[in-house]
């Protein structure tokens, strides 16, 4: 069985965001039945940004209702050794072009 935990700081942008688009937390629980059978996702719109023994790191498009479809991104660690991921960071693509590198380094840093 899985484990879908989360940094505080996506906690803050989850929150932020839900208030805002009222699907995200459905949005988000259809993402964590899909990466449960498909750990480092399907298709294109996958992207693993890290890869090591233990964790990757992958940044995948979240379809959100609330938006008409259009895509948020969520960076989250998936630990095989565990079986547990880590949400990381959530953002929506038009207001911040790329994941915050920093705060995957620093998440590396701390759990590799």
């Amino acid at each position: 069985m899985s484990h879908f935990n989360q940094l505080p700081e996506f906690q803050k942008e989850f929150i932020k965001f839900s208030k805002k688009y009222g699907s995200l937390a459905e949005d988000l629980k259809k993402l964590e039945r899909l990466i449960d059978t498909a750990p480092t996702g399907l298709g294109k719109n996958f992207t693993i940004i890290h890869h090591s023994l233990n964790v990757e790191i992958v940044k995948v498009r979240l379809a959100c209702k609330s938006l008409r479809n259009r895509s948020m991104r969520v960076v989250y660690a998936y630990h095989n050794n565990t079986v547990t991921f880590v949400y990381i960071e959530l953002y929506f693509k038009r207001d911040k072009s790329n994941e915050d590198k920093s705060r995957i380094i620093n998440y590396l840093k701390e759990h590799s």
